[in-house]
């Protein structure tokens, strides 16, 4: 079975190729990485699968359903969820407001109807995913007074509520001080860790790469040159001249 399927995708520019003929899957509860040079294509990528942008050619599919001709709104109510390296969380409201609200926003309610009512389902929801991000004794701390790295894990806390299949997680190590990695890195292993959900990650960190990825595929010019287990990859000599040989 698998969670997600690039299939022979590139997007093109006029003539010159920006991915090139990519073919990528994912496993239910598998983690991989996408790694490679500035400039490799990683977000325009992730740009394609979550649909902001329409491949050139090939094809994006959920499970067995075919994504590729569906804007991104859609794909998210699927169940493809991604994160960005700008912040978007709601930085005047707490961090139960923020959960609550994207839990109402999933479950199709009006974001302003659940503060004026009480809904426990919500509110026990929202409590679920604070604890799994480990955020339950922030949960009334206002949200633009967090430290970085727990934005991110609040970013991923509102990613959740909307019970995503597949994660895209888009650098999300950028920012973050060097003591929040390790927690910030245990939440991200912990998302999927027996709940079916599947991870691909953009990251810089080739430590946190390393620690994390089940698989690491390298792109390199917009095109795939490998995609293996990190041992693998790190020793594959193409990958070496290509990038790690270029600065990490």
């Amino acid at each position: 079975m698998t969670a997600l399927t690039v299939e022979d995708v590139s997007w093109r520019i006029g003539a010159v190729p920006i991915v090139d003929d990519v073919s990528l899957h994912l496993a239910p509860d598998e983690f991989v990485a996408l790694i490679g040079p500035n400039g490799a294509g990683k977000t325009s990528l992730f740009n394609l699968i979550s649909g902001l942008r329409r491949p050139s050619s090939g094809r994006i599919l959920l499970g067995s359903r075919d994504l590729t001709a569906l804007a991104a709104h859609g794909r998210a109510r699927l169940g493809l969820g991604r994160t960005f390296q700008t912040s978007a969380v709601f930085g005047t409201l707490s961090v139960t407001e923020n959960v609550a609200l994207a839990v109402q926003a999933r479950r199709g309610g009006a974001m302003r109807a659940w503060r004026h009512r009480a809904d426990r389902d919500i509110a026990v929801r929202a409590a679920e995913i604070m604890a799994e991000v480990r955020l339950e004794h922030r949960a009334d701390r206002i949200a633009g007074s967090l430290a970085h790295g727990e934005k991110r894990k609040l970013e991923i806390a509102l990613l959740l509520a909307g019970d995503p299949a597949v994660l895209l997680l888009d650098e999300p190590m950028a920012g973050v001080s060097t003591e929040d990695v390790p927690t910030l890195v245990e939440v991200i292993r912990g998302l999927t860790a027996g709940t079916g959900r599947s991870v691909l990650m953009v990251e810089h960190h080739m430590d946190v790469v390393l620690d994390l990825a089940d698989r690491v595929a390298v792109l390199h010019h917009g095109a795939l040159l490998a995609c293996d287990t990190p041992a693998a990859v790190m020793a594959d000599p193409f990958v070496q001249r290509a990038y790690l040989g270029e600065g990490r």
